[in-house]
């Protein structure tokens, strides 16, 4: 996931709800979208279809994140967001410095998140320690995806 640009999109919508009637949300959701411009696009057309009525970007905010760790598992329905620190050693003063990252982690609760991220990270050879991990307000993220004709 280098290279992404991620963009926080906060949206306002009316969705059908039980009884058939229409309810107003406000819903987060996250893009990667080489641009503000793109990223309003892009959470345009994968949320409108949902929507009964108009669709109403409120917010769009660049977010800080350094990788993505999806879960496949259907009940993995909520986002991590995960506070990691690298550890390196500065040669020549001999201490230790910390590098902070961001990850994203889907699961279906707290547990699932820190086994989702020590999963994804078996294998990185860098010293890291864990600083925290928060649930986010994401309903869902949208990766960038080629389209083959």
């Amino acid at each position: 996931m280098l290279g992404t640009n991620w963009f926080e999109c906060k949206v306002s919508a009316e969705k059908a709800v039980e009884g058939g009637m229409s309810k107003k949300f406000n819903e987060s959701y996250l893009v990667d979208a080489l641009n503000f411009t793109d990223a309003e696009a892009r959470i345009t057309k994968e949320v409108a279809p949902f929507c009964n009525g108009a669709l109403e970007i409120k917010n769009i905010t660049p977010a800080k994140i350094n990788e993505l760790f999806v879960n496949e598992s259907d009940d993995a329905d909520k986002w991590y967001k995960v506070k990691c620190n690298f550890i390196t050693l500065d040669e020549k003063t001999q201490t230790e410095k910390r590098t902070a990252s961001y990850m994203l982690v889907q699961a279906a609760n707290f547990r699932g998140a820190l086994e989702r991220f020590e999963e994804g990270m078996k294998g990185t050879l860098a010293d890291y320690e864990i600083a925290s991990i928060q649930e986010t307000s994401l309903l869902d993220v949208f990766p960038f995806e080629v389209k083959e004709d």
